[in-house]
């Protein structure tokens, strides 16, 4: 039985290596096939030996490098007093851990949360949410309260981030027009 099952599988797969032969590889001349890649690939789309997923020209998100993120720097910068739990520059949010908040009741514990989320990379008011949270937790720092709150921190910490970014965007500007003068004046030479 061994020998013959050894002996079909044999012959079927000369079957199909018989059946690949043909015009599965054919000869190529110079002149037909582009030897730009991108003409390449479009050339085998149009003539359906080609998959493309999607509209085909569009490109993916753009993820610009946090460092050129002039937003996104001074929000670091500005939280650098606390350490970070999340910074998630793809998903647009930074979450810091919990820190003391301090509370006048020796009793009483009150730590806060900071998050921030961007709603866009442009410098503008409406560019970042600022949420504080707030843990005010009993002596035995089991029965704690956790909650948004609503407070003069908040927006005073969207001000300072704003004009941090700002201040980035300037002397970024300030920098490349510099070194356009300089070229400026190098080829006036």
């Amino acid at each position: 039985m061994y020998k013959f099952s050894k002996t079909i599988f044999i012959l079927f797969f000369f079957f199909l290596i018989a059946n690949c032969g043909g015009n599965f590889f054919k000869p190529a001349d110079v002149k037909d096939v582009p030897v730009n890649v991108q003409d390449r690939v479009e050339k085998n789309v149009e003539e359906g030996r080609g998959i493309r997923f999607g509209k085909g020209k569009g490109k993916g998100g753009v993820f610009d490098f946090a460092s050129s993120n002039e937003l996104w720097r001074a929000t670091v910068d500005t939280l650098d007093f606390v350490p970070l739990i999340n910074a998630s520059y793809s998903g647009g949010i930074i979450i810091t851990d919990w820190f003391n908040g301090d509370v006048t009741d020796q009793n009483q514990s009150r730590d806060l949360k900071i998050t921030v989320k961007f709603l866009s990379n442009e410098i503008r008011s409406d560019a970042i949410d600022v949420d504080i949270h707030e843990r005010i937790c009993g002596e035995q720092q089991f029965n704690c309260k956790v909650g948004l709150i609503d407070s003069k921190i908040s927006n005073d910490i969207k001000i300072a981030i704003l004009k941090k970014a700002a201040f980035f965007e300037k002397n970024k500007i300030d920098k490349i027009s510099k070194k356009n003068k300089k070229k400026r004046f190098k080829k006036s030479d």
